[in-house]
């Protein structure tokens, strides 16, 4: 052990009765203010990366990473049909990341019960759409086996629909859809209840198979309302788009125009409001960074001051300045440590805490989803450890030259 690690660990461990007085508590303190802070950024971090995460997720699952889909609507105000033909399938197949391509279509109609009815969007699915988003939100019932050449009569609808409607899986229920000589009906059986705590989805859409609407729409079976396309790579789907344009460029029939968008444009207000979480994590990052080298700051003063007759004593036997901070450093820097150390765990105590028993939880209705969810990313973690723990040296190792400033006769005399 060299000689300033000796001196600090002495410092460090000192429980007389005046070192008991006051460098007990302000290390503490100083520590406490460390350990605090961390635990704060790594919560802050942990929260807005799981609700960027949960949201994001949601947001892609019910809509996919891009769609390219019809940009003209009849005196219904829904959207004439694309030609979605394997011609243009393949063609979007061959795009480099693109993972998979799956038609859907949407038909306007209202639900009606005995007692009550509900306007709502009937989504088309075939026997190629990716239902794994769907399976995860489901919490009744089964997922129907949709195809794209027969009518399965057969529903999914969100809990929210079912309890306003008061329907329950296996029920029938009667669909209206106008039509452009007359109103015509269907005849449904609830298949399953899903939830995805998003009512721009749940109150709104209703899962079917992609054959029924295309009839409803007296649409051919190569044509939909578009295309949802997922891509290799999520931190990639604006350059995939950017290739997709072509499709808008691709004569359509009867003049019908295409248009190819992500998911983030389709969604622009959820992506907005999750930036916004950006923002305020940055300001709380520095926040907690600045009050944790403040309290350092402060604790080193305490101690530095308590110890100026033993800095007098060293300097007389011949110790430099530099001598002399290398020990409160290295003394302070044990203390930055240990808060670090003990505010890691702290943090990630409580975020295990919430991921597994979902202590705090919250209004689906506002945050769509019902309880905080956490999320870790190692590589910020790691980075704001090794921030904290550099911007802490750097404050620690200017203040200590405030050793320099006094004589040794003056600081030996100090009382």
């Amino acid at each position: 052990m060299s000689f300033k690690s000796f001196i600090a660990h002495r410092i460090y461990a000192d429980k007389s009765e005046d070192g008991e007085r006051f460098s007990r508590p302000a290390v503490r303190i100083a520590m406490l203010g460390v350990m605090m802070g961390v635990a704060v950024m790594l919560i802050s971090l942990a929260v807005v990366l799981g609700f960027k995460e949960q949201i994001t997720s949601k947001v892609m699952g019910f809509g996919c990473h891009i769609q390219a889909v019809s940009l003209t609507q009849n005196q219904y105000r829904e959207m004439l049909p694309l030609t979605t033909d394997k011609a243009m399938i393949e063609s979007v197949r061959r795009v480099e990341g693109v993972k998979h391509v799956q038609p859907f279509a949407y038909k306007l109609g209202v639900l009606k019960t005995e007692d009550d009815f509900c306007g709502v969007n009937f989504k088309g699915v075939g026997s190629n759409y990716d239902m794994s988003f769907l399976q995860s939100c489901l919490v009744e019932g089964e997922i129907p086996s949709f195809k794209s050449d027969t009518p399965s009569n057969e529903l999914l609808i969100s809990r929210r629909v079912a309890t306003d409607l008061g329907l329950e899986v296996g029920d029938k229920v009667f669909a209206y859809f106008m039509g452009e000589e007359a109103m015509r009906a269907r005849r449904f059986t609830v298949a399953g209840l899903f939830t995805t705590n998003m009512d721009d989805y749940d109150k709104n859409t209703v899962i079917t198979d992609i054959y029924t609407v295309r009839k409803l729409n007296h649409w051919e079976s190569d044509q939909s309302t578009g295309l949802e396309i997922s891509v290799s790579d999520v931190d990639d789907i604006e350059r995939t788009t950017d290739r997709l344009q072509f499709l808008h460029r691709q004569p359509q029939p009867d003049g019908i125009v295409c248009g190819v968008f992500s998911i983030k444009e389709l969604a622009a207000h959820t992506f907005a409001w999750l930036s916004v979480l950006d923002i305020n994590v940055v300001m709380i990052l520095i926040l907690m960074i600045l009050v944790s080298a403040f309290t350092v700051v402060s604790g080193l003063l305490i101690i530095m001051l308590e110890r100026i007759n033993m800095i007098g004593t060293l300097k007389v036997l011949g110790a430099t300045n530099s001598m002399v901070r290398g020990i409160f450093v290295h003394f302070c820097t044990m203390l930055v440590g240990r808060g670090i150390l003990y505010g890691n765990l702290l943090g990630f105590a409580i975020c295990f805490l919430q991921k597994y028993c979902h202590v705090i939880s919250l209004d689906p209705s506002v945050y769509y989803i019902d309880s905080v969810p956490i999320a870790f990313d190692w590589v910020l973690i790691v980075t704001i450890n090794l921030i904290t723990f550099l911007i802490s040296l750097l404050v620690i190792w200017g203040s200590s030259h405030l050793i320099g400033l006094g004589k040794p006769a003056q600081t030996m005399r100090y009382e």
